[in-house]
């Protein structure tokens, strides 16, 4: 069995995934650069080997239930374990709010949440057999009900992201709901789980318009996949934040 991490993450063939599964290499890590297509999974770790960096291409579409099963049988046939999970597929629409449908929303939920609970359940049991696992849930700072009720604010007027936001919210709940769970269950308590989000950073859900960099927005992921201390939080690269 291998000594070094192994650690998943999901939709890291691009930009803040991509940047996360590259640092996690870096400090050491085994990592699965997870994509749900492996055209692209595998031409990202090309990407990265050109760059000196080690990683190991896996599909797995969070929103399919086959895809989630396969991706799990194969990394306990390879390394036996899960040590590190990392949330961080996510999809965003833009629809103004008044013309949002709940069949309109059905999307974001599905890979932002129902996806979270899909991968997060299947891979529980690989996860049982770290000796200290973590998970790490990606949010968003447009989840922060402390930001979205400030009147005028941009977080109050970003009408156009109404069920991403409300995804994300969800993200953050989940994450608090797992980890009072596994604190109350001996058998899971080893596993510590947190939310980060990576600020207004710059990737193709909001057009590159972020003022952060993607190795920027990764540094909380990072963070919480090796070395924070807790569960049950919600962070970013600065410390914790208000729900």
């Amino acid at each position: 069995m291998p000594t070094e991490k192994i650690t998943l993450v999901t939709g890291a063939n691009k930009g803040l995934g991509l940047a996360t599964a590259r640092q996690l290499a870096e400090r050491g890590h085994t990592v699965l650069l997870g994509s749900r297509d492996a055209e692209r999974g595998a031409r990202a770790a090309t990407q990265l080997a050109e760059a000196g960096v080690t990683v190991q291409p896996l599909r797995i579409d969070v929103t399919d239930n086959d895809s989630v099963r396969e991706a799990a049988e194969s990394i306990d046939r390879e390394y036996g374990r899960l040590d590190v999970l990392v949330n961080n597929a996510g999809v965003l629409i833009r629809n103004p709010a008044p013309e949002v449908t709940a069949e309109a929303m059905r999307p974001e939920f599905e890979t932002n949440v129902f996806g979270l609970v899909r991968v997060t359940h299947t891979l529980l049991p690989l996860l049982r057999k770290s000796r200290a696992a973590r998970i790490v849930n990606v949010a968003s700072d447009s989840a922060m009900f402390s930001k979205t009720g400030e009147p005028g604010t941009m977080f109050a007027r970003s009408h156009e992201s109404f069920a991403y936001s409300a995804t994300k919210a969800a993200v953050n709940m989940l994450t608090v709901k797992y980890a009072n769970a596994f604190l109350d269950d001996p058998e899971l308590a080893h596993i510590q789980v947190n939310s980060v989000t990576p600020g207004y950073t710059a990737t193709d859900l909001n057009g590159f318009s972020g003022v952060r960099t993607v190795d920027e927005g990764a540094g909380a992921s990072v963070y919480w996949a090796t070395e924070g201390a807790g569960t049950g939080g919600f962070y970013d690269d600065e410390g914790r934040l208000p729900w």
